[in-house]
């Protein structure tokens, strides 16, 4: 058992260091909790998120949160990770390329998704992250992140999708606010199907490898329940574990306290899924 852990502690050694990993101490953002600015190597690219750990330092359950939005809009907020981190947990919260210093520019889930699979591999090499694959949590675009990762990349836990993308097609249908921005980052969906197909886990629900918990507001106006629908239906038709919770009434972001209540369901709903499955 000695062996096995300093084996690990070394291979988490060398892993910060391939990544070429550098920490930022910051404000402390709550009793017990700690904050950190990360700067580590995606694709040769320097690119930053914010690690918040407990105070003392030691190991917890690792988590990373993948936030929506893109460059400006919907960036990580601290005080969402501190609702995240004062359940137990270690958590990481990648900015993506081109954001808050980070070199490159974000693309909506094109190679921006190495950014996210890059802190895959720097959570599990974290002294304060117990040697677990680290579960995901992709709130809007960021739904589409997780569900890649969780697809292409080794060493991912339970997904959380919470008012999740699925169908980049449906976007583009639903929120004429954003078709200016999809054609300049991601094309347009006739001339460039491909490119919206990569983004859609509702077209490749059969090479997710982890158990997926959907949330969804019933009237999302940001992104629409049958985002929730069309997913949910790819993953029953492929065989894939899933579980889907609609919330009557709700919209893209919940009142305070409902999302505390829900923010138990998803943890305890993690910790069901850690132990009934292997990956």
């Amino acid at each position: 058992m000695e062996g096995e852990s300093e084996s690990r502690a070394a291979g988490g050694e060398a892993e910060v260091a391939a990544l070429n990993v550098e920490r930022e101490r910051l404000p402390d953002p709550a009793e017990g909790l700690r904050l950190e600015r990360v700067t580590y190597t995606s694709q040769g690219l320097r690119v930053k998120g914010y690690l918040m750990t407990g105070a003392d330092g030691g190991a917890r359950p690792p988590l990373i949160y993948c936030r929506g939005g893109i460059r400006g809009v919907g960036m990580v907020r601290v005080a969402r990770l501190v609702t995240l981190a004062r359940r137990g947990y270690t958590v990481f919260a990648p900015f993506y390329r081109g954001n808050e210093g980070g070199e490159g520019r974000e693309d909506f889930g094109g190679d921006d998704r190495h950014d996210l699979y890059a802190a895959v591999r720097l959570v599990r090499a974290l002294p304060e992250a117990e040697p677990l694959a680290p579960a995901l949590i992709g709130f809007s675009r960021g739904a589409m992140m997780a569900l890649l990762a969780a697809r292409e990349c080794e060493g991912v836990g339970p997904v959380v999708v919470w008012g999740g993308v699925s169908d980049l097609r449906l976007t583009y249908d639903e929120r004429v606010d954003l078709r200016r921005m999809l054609k300049r980052v991601v094309g347009h969906p006739r001339k460039d199907p491909a490119a919206y197909e990569r983004r859609s886990p509702v077209d490749w629900a059969e090479d997710i490898r982890s158990p997926v918990l959907i949330i969804h507001g019933s009237v999302d106006e940001h992104v629409g329940v049958e985002h929730a629908y069309r997913l949910a239906e790819a993953l029953s038709a492929a065989g894939k574990p899933y579980t889907l919770s609609i919330y009557e009434g709700r919209g893209h972001v919940f009142p305070r306290e409902e999302d505390e209540q829900v923010l138990d369901h998803l943890f305890e709903w993690i910790e069901q899924a850690r132990r009934t499955t292997t990956r």
